[in-house]
């Protein structure tokens, strides 16, 4: 039903959309729609692109419209090289629980297995309510790493703890044991 690619810069103006679409759902993402500007999705594809991976997911039928996308990127010292992080993933409003986010982060996963096998460690940080997510990351060997009490401001005058997690490539390759 859903089908899932490398990203492409054509995919900007519907990543963009996509984002803007998201951010009006309660609990869709993390940031506001007046914080989904041109220059913040242009900047995680930026990075994306250069050292991490981003993927976009559609329906065959309709191969122009984005309904999903997942990325992740290097942190900028070199002591990380082995790590991608922010990682991130949206999902259309209207296609939500039909298993697409599910392809995608298989999809990451299996590409980091095979044409990443630079990267050991794979990072995410979810908000503690959101019990599908966090028992979704767990059944795909994400563990749980802790907590950041009081991170979120829920903007109801209360906060809560954002949940850090982490998937391990159990086919990483270390550079520095190789021959």
């Amino acid at each position: 039903m859903f089908q899932v690619r490398k990203t492409t810069s054509a995919d900007f103006e519907a990543i963009f959309n996509l984002y803007k679409k998201v951010a009006t759902e309660i609990g869709g993402i993390a940031r506001l729609e007046d914080e989904i500007t041109e220059e913040y999705v242009e900047n995680f594809i930026s990075k994306s692109i250069q050292s991490g991976i981003q993927l976009v997911g559609f329906d065959p039928k309709h191969p122009d419209e984005i309904l999903a996308e997942i990325h992740c990127n290097k942190p900028e010292p070199s002591v990380f090289s082995h790590v991608l992080s922010d990682t991130s993933i949206v999902v259309h409003p209207k296609v939500q629980g039909k298993g697409l986010g599910k392809l995608l982060f298989n999809r990451l996963l299996e590409e980091i297995r095979n044409a990443r096998k630079d990267i050991l460690r794979l990072e995410l940080i979810v908000r503690e309510s959101n019990h599908k997510a966090i028992s979704f990351y767990r059944s795909i060997n994400f563990r749980i790493e802790g907590r950041f009490e009081r991170r979120i401001d829920s903007r109801n005058g209360k906060f809560e703890a954002d949940i850090p997690m982490a998937w391990f490539n159990p086919d990483y390759e270390n550079p520095y044991l190789k021959h």
